[in-house]
């Protein structure tokens, strides 16, 4: 799997924040390893900085120190709409009112062709959904008489100095959004703001933080990931509810909301607490280690065997192995060492270059593994490259037996909304049934967790969440082109 992004905003006025936007985004490049950018302003003009590659290879001491202001929005990519080369890193940046505006997005749209004719764009124009989004809110800001308004406030008809002093890229968001469908967590910077938002399902996380005491805060940080506010010095106060608008600039936070909340309808990926998010990551109020810790007891009571040992598939399949190892009352230990100078795997595009990036990317631990009964824990099967070259490594470490235990149920439906997860026919679950996979994985026994049981683990009561890529229902109609039984809406083969 590919997740899309990582996103971060700040407002702290009288300081630089540059450093805490390159702080931000390094905590966030789990996210995305294509490309990393950031958008500063120093109030009176916006400079971006971007490039592929890691937050590391992109900004140094130099160029961070270089970027004065006390705006900032950043970005982390990989790509799932959109090629993967440089003009599509973001943010992107639109000159258009004062001082124009940048925009950085984690998450897919699935009408970008029908916005794309909105916004006048023709077949090719348009190198990306977020590009489309870009150049619809510049068509709403030109519509706008901003030239005599330096701050850039309109009220709601647009015209300057009378009536709520909304600024006019809120009131560009608050017109063209309703129009807009799929998963979008958008952070955006003008001369003197922060505008964060999420669609009205909150496919994508986004948590705001504050900086300083609550008397007299310093300023205001938005992120995909609440890690991202912890390194940054900032207290998380809330998430970003699905459907709102945050504008943050010198006087605070307001919100805007963009549905009325009886339309809001939460659907949080949940694969966010299965394997994106961090495990020190707060989603829903819930650390996601502990999560996934119960995620693997109760793995160990639906699916018990006689083992030796129990380990995990680093780095995300280990807390749900701890969790199996408490369990089941069998010793818990290491197997697999991973590299930690190989990012994710799935980050790498191709079958045959993955499929060489597990064994780059782990090895075995032979004088654990020699002899022993092996309960090996992992958080998903997708293709099943991983595992079976993990199985594969097991075996020729001395391993007697490999029992495979998921912690979470089948992946056998994409997604659409920001997890380039792939066509159907590629999914090993949608090909085959489980002693198909067990024996395409070469393993002795396999069993995934349900979803019923992952949900408990989860144990946000009245959370909704987005399952799609487990069952099949989808929240948002996907773009259709070729439906398949079986699916609510519908799914891509």
């Amino acid at each position: 799997m590919k997740e899309s992004c990582g996103v971060f905003g700040v407002v702290a006025p009288g300081r630089d924040v540059a450093p805490l936007t390159f702080d931000g985004l390094y905590a966030l490049q789990h996210r995305g390893q294509e490309s990393a950018g950031m958008a500063v302003s120093d109030g009176q003009s916006i400079t971006v900085v971007k490039d592929m590659g890691l937050v590391t290879a992109v900004f140094d001491e130099r160029t961070v120190a270089g970027l004065p202001g006390s705006v900032a929005i950043g970005h982390t990519r990989y790509s799932t709409a959109g090629r993967s080369e440089w003009r599509q890193a973001q943010p992107l940046f639109r000159a258009v009112g004062p001082a124009g505006f940048a925009l950085a997005h984690n998450g897919n749209l699935t009408n970008t062709a029908e916005l794309a004719g909105r916004a006048g764009m023709l077949p090719g124009m348009a190198t990306s959904d977020t590009d489309v989004l870009a150049e619809l809110l510049a068509h709403e800001l030109e519509g706008r008489d901003l030239a005599d308004d330096p701050s850039g406030v309109a009220d709601s008809t647009g015209q300057p100095g009378a009536g709520p002093a909304w600024p006019a890229l809120a009131l560009a968001l608050q017109a063209v959004l309703p129009a807009v469908r799929g998963a979008y967590s958008l952070v955006l910077a003008d001369r003197q703001r922060v505008y964060a938002v999420r669609d009205p399902h909150g496919f994508r996380p986004l948590s705001l933080g504050r900086l300083g005491p609550p008397e007299e805060p310093a300023g205001w940080v938005v992120a995909s990931e609440t890690p991202a506010l912890d390194i940054v010095g900032a207290d998380v106060v809330r998430d970003v509810e699905p459907g709102e608008l945050v504008v943050l600039d010198q006087q605070g936070p307001r919100s805007l909301p963009l549905v009325p909340p009886g339309e809001r309808s939460p659907s949080l990926c949940i694969f966010e607490l299965v394997y994106f998010a961090r495990p020190d990551a707060q989603l829903l109020g819930r650390e996601v280690h502990g999560a996934r810790r119960r995620m693997g007891q109760r793995l160990a009571a639906a699916a018990p065997v006689a083992a030796d040992l129990v380990i995990g598939v680093p780095e995300s399949g280990v807390p749900a192995a701890e969790g199996y190892a408490v369990a089941s009352g069998i010793p818990f230990g290491h197997g697999l060492v991973k590299n930690r100078y190989i990012g994710r795997t799935f980050i790498t595009p191709g079958q045959q270059a993955r499929a060489a990036g597990v064994r780059r990317k782990l090895n075995p631990l032979r004088e654990s593994l020699a002899g022993k009964r092996v309960v090996v824990v992992d958080d998903s099967v997708v293709r099943g490259t991983t595992q079976r070259a993990v199985v594969a490594m097991l075996r020729e470490a001395g391993a007697r037996e490999v029992h495979l235990r998921v912690s979470s149920p089948p992946l056998a439906w994409p997604c659409f909304y920001g997890i380039d997860i792939p066509e159907r026919d590629e999914l090993l679950a949608a090909r085959l049934d489980l002693p198909g996979i067990a024996a395409h994985l070469g393993v002795d026994s396999l069993a995934y967790l349900s979803l019923e049981d992952l949900l408990a683990a989860i144990d946000v009561p009245g959370a909704g969440f987005c399952t799609a890529c487990l069952t099949g229902r989808y929240p948002e109609p996907p773009p259709l082109e070729d439906p398949l039984p079986g699916a609510t809406v519908g799914a891509r083969r």
